[in-house]
């Protein structure tokens, strides 16, 4: 389903580049809103709630406080079981919310919904890490303030959290009253029919069991546990007043209500301040007895430090942050908040203790129930292995020590090895829908992905040492007992009953992606056997020791990952998504409503499970993450197939798509689809940020940047770069930690700018070319379009042996007794001789065999052979040879793409060879034209980019073909069939290089 192109609604939030705010108070939007100013530091989530309360309408708020990795996990009810179904989910638990504090003046309590608001302002400043509100309210009986109030979660101190709370009586003196409080008792998310949301619950998972009272005056407490898990639960507070009048203090203790209020008198003009720090702690983390003791020195850490000293740690670690991770974007304000926005979000949401990982929603919302799935290592890990690398260590670390109950999944699963949950927050796995969860086994691939590209990133042998050899050889066992040499393919090595990442078809036989991704982690797994064998033998013996490795069974990884099957359809020149994935009916786009998306709301999944559908990207995906397996054509083939079948259901989808419309040159649609993609939950697109924020759309954002835009790969390695600049910016700015160097990209209309900001020395590809780059110099490389070289078709271009072909084919056709003229004869114009010969015997009734067809073929091959032995240089066609001579002496580079197998005898015969660096083989290319690959040929061997060639055709299905490479096309002929071509003359005398070099300029 080709997504129609994209315009920014109107700004639901304004345009700024470092902060996102709200110039007034949205009833209707509250919910929405609560989710993008949420604070966080990986462990504390916040949502955006206000500290007094909300007061609008119902169902438009939902209080939200989490702690990352803290859950309760309950019962799994099926009315029809089976074997091996998880019998428990996890949930993150919407924990004590302590943000609260109630303001009242002169007996009026504030709200937004009462009184008067003559100034209301929320910015979240994302350089400083601080929630900021200004209110200026007038209570119903005519007492006026000005609050403003500031709140951060410390990023520097896992458990503590703060707000910072000041009241100016503007026309009155009396009394004002604080009352903060911890509130325990939580309502619990209703059951829906959304499986994204989950699955809810009536009981509470929290229950009280103590509250009590700090040596601190100011400090409460509360403890609780959870229901199933029965872990404990801390929740603290303390506080401090600063007022010139001092205050009267009091305490309730209420149940699961726990209140300190402050009763303060005021003066006209006088500002009082309350200033909260709260603490969560669980027995999840530490031993429960020392909990108390724990939060009671984080609240004492705060007070020493106050709010003022805790903001600039915040900004320092901010600072750090931005200096490392910031990507500028200039020409687009709307696209710069939203990536800053996108970057500071993951920031907030990512667990960096390496007990924690980072869920679906983050810690904005209780979508999909705070799971950890695949989008850790897909999504996420690239932005934090390329930007903060100690992270992604984190994350790994997460994955090595949830290892011991993959080993248990994998048991469960008849299989040995290890298989990693499709959805988890301890390590077991949640997915009670088989088809889109458990058999979504590429994860196991995807995490040794994940490894690969940090140790290649990072050089980090520590950690691939001690914990990712073992994970790598513990999820290829599984691989490699799951998979089978099957003598139904020839002894291809076949994976059975897996679900790809497209949701929208299931339990299907190897699946491409999966396939191609095992294969991968199959060579890599032995790679690294190797490694650990030669460079770190007494860790390898170690490891063969404690995990039975043998020898036989390293083999064996190689030995599948050469015999690994993967399906392709030869008529069509793809990869299949599945044995049967091209076999089955495409779905309906035309006559499916727009209410009807998503599907998965809408349809049952056997219904789009019959069809040619995509919720997102699958082989193209694989084609990004392995592109260096993949030709040009390949991907541009692959690409405008699957892409109209792909719905995009899932947030995860566009950024892919970004990504591989702008390596094959589809500049316009990768622009689209990341403008889709970085203002998710800005523009609410998929209209449920109100639930929490996407996450792996956050990320992905950054990749159709850094990937896509910027053209980043890390091959076997090597980074490399091939950027583009989009035509709505001036410029953009990323930078890159490699090998603990910090690199920073600089793109502009004109050139790109590499410059090592922190490093020794770094090499790198731009274009295919090494660059080695010491510091602080910066190297200059123009990106500017212009003529390396030209690529010519044979016949009607460079010489007419058109004639020659028709009488060779007429001779056949009579033959055969087969109408065969000129009018027909047009039609063979540029394409292969075995799909003429099926042109010409189209409607004749004649059959014949694979063999037969290929000797006619011969036949007539035979005859034209004999037929171009009459050529001469003289039949050159006018200006060719003035051309060929100019071209050369300019420097720029001649290829030639004929689908003739004769071409080299003709370029012999017209004594023409020595004007052409490279001659493509029409024997090797996998379709003809128009498929463009016959031309992408030709300018690899050129070693020139496809947008800096123009190529020069006299037939209709050449200058699609060209065109569809991503160059220039040139038609000689008529109006009639070559009006699509990008320049048209008459006749090959009208071609010079001016003309060739204006029409690229």
């Amino acid at each position: 389903m080709k997504m129609k192109p994209y315009e920014h609604p109107a700004a639901l939030y304004p345009y700024r580049e470092w902060s996102l705010g709200e110039d007034a108070y949205d009833d209707e939007n509250n919910q929405r809103s609560e989710s993008v100013f949420a604070l966080g530091n990986g462990y504390i989530g916040l949502r955006g709630n206000f500290e007094e309360g909300y007061h609008g309408q119902a169902g438009s708020s939902v209080t939200g406080n989490y702690l990352n990795g803290f859950f309760d996990s309950e019962p799994i009810v099926y009315p029809e079981g089976a074997y091996g179904y998880p019998s428990r989910n996890q949930a993150m638990l919407n924990v004590t919310n302590a943000q609260i504090i109630e303001l009242n003046i002169e007996g009026q309590p504030f709200h937004l919904n009462s009184g008067q608001v003559h100034r209301f302002e929320r910015k979240l400043d994302m350089k400083s890490g601080i929630l900021h509100r200004v209110i200026e309210w007038e209570s119903p009986a005519g007492h006026r303030v000005l609050l403003t109030i500031r709140r951060m979660v410390a990023l520097q101190h896992k458990h503590l959290a703060a707000i910072h709370y000041a009241v100016t009586a503007l026309n009155f003196a009396g009394t004002i009253t604080f009352t903060s409080a911890m509130e325990g008792h939580i309502e619990r998310p209703e059951v829906t029919d959304d499986p994204r949301l989950g699955a809810g619950s009536s009981e509470p998972s929290l229950l009280l069991e103590a509250t009590g009272l700090g040596e601190d005056d100011s400090l409460v407490w509360m403890k609780q546990r959870t229901r199933h898990t029965q872990f404990a639960l801390l929740t603290a507070m303390s506080h401090q007043l600063q007022s010139a009048s001092g205050y009267e203090m009091s305490k309730q203790l209420e149940e699961e209500r726990l209140s300190v209020q402050f009763v303060v008198p005021v003066t006209s003009g006088e500002t009082v301040s309350l200033t909260k720090y709260i603490t969560y702690h669980t027995s999840k983390d530490y031993a429960e007895d020392e909990l108390m003791d724990r939060s009671v020195d984080v609240l004492h850490l705060a007070a020493e430090s106050g709010f003022e000293d805790l903001a600039k740690e915040q900004q320092a670690y901010l600072d750090t942050f931005w200096s490392h991770s910031d990507v500028e974007i200039n020409g687009d304000p709307a696209l710069q908040q939203g990536i800053r926005f996108n970057a500071f979000q993951l920031l907030q949401s990512v667990g960096r203790d390496s007990v924690t990982n980072i869920g679906a929603k983050g810690l904005t919302g209780e979508g999909y129930e705070g799971h950890y799935f695949w989008d850790t290592e897909m999504y996420m890990l690239p932005f934090f292995t390329s930007t903060q690398p100690e992270i992604s260590r984190s994350l790994l670390d997460f994955r090595y020590a949830t290892l011991g109950k993959a080993r248990e999944r994998a048991v469960v699963m008849s299989q040995k090895g290890a298989l990693y949950p499709w959805r988890t927050i301890d390590g077991e796995e949640n997915s009670s829908y088989f088809p889109a969860g458990t058999a979504q086994a590429h994860i196991n691939a995807d995490i040794a992905y994940g490894i690969k590209q940090y140790v290649l990133a990072t050089g980090d042998n520590e950690f691939l040492v001690t914990k990712g050899a073992e994970m790598l050889f513990e999820t290829s066992r599984f691989w490699a007992d799951l998979g089978h040499f099957n003598p139904a393919r020839d002894g291809a090595f076949c994976i059975d009953a897996v679900t790809g990442p497209d949701e929208y078809t299931a339990i299907v036989n190897n699946n491409a992606y999966t396939n191609l991704m095992v294969q991968d982690q199959f060579n890599y797994a032995y790679e690294t056997a190797e490694f650990l064998r030669h460079q770190y033998p007494q860790d390898y013996g170690r490891l063969q020791r404690e995990i039975g490795l043998t020898e036989e069974e390293v083999e064996g990884w190689l030995e599948a990952a050469a015999k690994m099957f993967i399906p392709f359809d030869e008529q069509l020149g793809i990869y299949a998504q599945d044995d049967t994935f091209l076999t089955k009916r495409k779905w309906d786009f035309d006559n499916t409503p727009a209410d009807k998306y998503p599907l998965l709301l809408n349809y049952h999944p056997l219904v789009i499970y019959r069809h040619q559908v995509l919720k997102q990207a699958d082989l193209v995906m694989a084609m990004f993450l392995l592109g260096d397996q993949f030709s040009l054509a390949d991907k541009i083939r692959n690409y405008n197939y699957y892409e109209p079948l792909t719905t995009h259901d899932s947030s995860l989808s566009p950024c892919i798509h970004s990504i591989m419309s702008a390596e094959i040159g589809d500049l316009e649609g990768a622009y689209s689809y990341f403008d889709r993609t970085v203002r998710m939950d800005l523009d609410d697109i998929n209209h449920n940020a109100k639930d929490g924020l996407h996450m792996a759309a956050m990320s992905g954002s950054w990749m159709s940047i850094v990937n896509g835009f910027g053209g980043m790969r890390l091959y076997n390695g090597q980074l490399s770069f091939n950027p583009v600049l989009p035509l709505q910016w001036d410029s953009y700015r990323f930078k890159i930690t490699n090998h603990g160097q910090l690199l920073e990209i600089f793109v502009d209309r004109q050139a790109v700018v590499y410059t090592l900001l922190e490093g020794d020395g770094l090499e790198i590809s731009h274009k295919g070319h090494p660059i080695m780059l010491s510091q602080a110099e910066p190297v200059r490389y123009p990106i500017t379009k212009h003529l390396e070289a030209v690529i010519f078709d044979l016949d009607g271009v460079i010489t007419d042996s058109a004639e020659y072909h028709y009488q060779a084919w007429k001779t056949l056709a009579d033959g055969l007794d087969v109408p065969f003229d000129r009018d027909k004869n047009e039609r063979l114009k540029g394409v292969s001789r075995m799909e003429s010969l099926e042109i010409i015997l189209e409607n004749s009734g004649l059959s014949f065999t694979k063999a037969e067809k290929e000797r006619l073929a011969k036949q007539k091959n035979d005859n034209y052979k004999l037929m171009i032995q009459r050529i001469t240089p003289a039949d050159l066609l006018p200006g060719i040879a003035e051309l060929l001579t100019s071209l050369q002496e300019q420097g720029i580079a001649v290829g030639l793409a004929s689908a003739s197998q004769n071409a080299a005898l003709i370029l012999e015969r017209l004594e023409a060879g020595h004007w052409f660096q490279a001659v493509a083989d029409p024997g090797d290319i996998r379709k003809g034209k128009p498929d463009p690959e016959i031309f992408l040929r030709a300018a690899e061997m050129l070693d020139v980019p496809p947008c800096n060639c123009i190529g020069v055709e006299d037939a209709a299905a050449g200058v699609m073909a060209i065109q569809a490479a991503g160059m220039k096309a040139v038609g000689i002929g008529s109006v009639e069939q070559l009006g699509a071509a990008d320049l048209l003359l008459a006749s090959t005398i009208e071609l010079t290089v001016t003309k060739l070099q204006k029409l690229l300029a």
